[in-house]
């Protein structure tokens, strides 16, 4: 039998080695447990969950058999390849140092590769943090690390149940918040990105969340020539990315 913690690929399974990740601090990814799951230790396991707001999912048995052959006893943990921040402790850092804030959400963006992609721009353009939503994006695996080229254990990332308070927030430390959509009705490089300044990118199927979009103070847009008139969401990043870095060397 193999052992409860699978170190190449980044999980664990059953209850009691679970208790144990958490106690020790480990992150913890994301949580699946097996539908009609009962019993006082499964409560005990499913309160430390919630009180630490770790992400959760029901799922079928044949779901984490396929995960692993062991003795998962309906529970498979994903340890995070990465160590997470909390934005309330980053902005006031940014400030006490004198730089002008930088920051990047990523509105569930699901495909590894994309985050990874993002994020090795994001490492290269100086951004100071990548916020993420708890539930709905791309887990930060191994494989993400891999595509980022090392970027995710380098860039400051964060991850927030509510992105609608952090956006609050973020506007209330003054910091200008834009949304980088379709929807916009004027061109990235007509913005004025020389303050504090927050990019939101949405997913590649639905764009930002009109909760998200709807609370920006403003939008801009990549014009497009051609006819498929979309770009991989990486791309578009990296091209809001660079023109606030252009914009910050060398002006407007």
């Amino acid at each position: 039998m193999r052992p409860p913690m699978e170190r190449d690929t980044g999980f664990i399974y059953g209850m009691r080695p679970l208790f144990e990740a958490i106690e020790s601090g480990k992150t913890i990814d994301k949580v699946l447990f097996q539908k009609g799951l009962h019993g006082d230790l499964f409560k005990q396991l499913f309160y430390e969950v919630r009180q630490r707001k770790i992400p959760f999912q029901y799922v079928p048995s044949e779901k984490l058999n396929r995960i692993t052959r062991g003795n998962h006893q309906g529970v498979v943990a994903f340890l995070s390849a990465v160590e997470y921040c909390d934005i309330h402790d980053i902005v006031p850092t940014i400030f006490e140092d004198g730089r002008n804030p930088f920051l990047l959400i990523l509105d569930k963006i699901t495909d590894v590769r994309n985050v990874g992609a993002i994020a090795r721009s994001a490492e290269c353009a100086g951004v100071d943090a990548i916020i993420l939503p708890l539930n709905g994006g791309a887990q930060l695996n191994e494989d993400a690390v891999k595509s980022s080229a090392g970027a995710l254990n380098k860039v400051p990332v964060c991850r927030h149940s509510n992105l609608v308070e952090i956006i609050k927030y973020l506007k209330d430390s003054g910091i200008e918040v834009i949304g980088v959509t379709e929807k916009a009705n004027h061109p990235y490089f007509e913005k004025d990105f020389s303050g504090p300044v927050c990019l939101i990118m949405g997913n590649e199927y639905e764009g930002i969340a009109w909760d998200y979009l709807k609370h920006c103070d403003d939008t801009v847009a990549i014009p497009m020539a051609g006819t498929i008139r979309s770009l991989n969401v990486s791309v578009a990043t990296g091209i809001a990315l660079f023109e606030v870095v252009k914009q910050r060397n060398h002006g407007r």
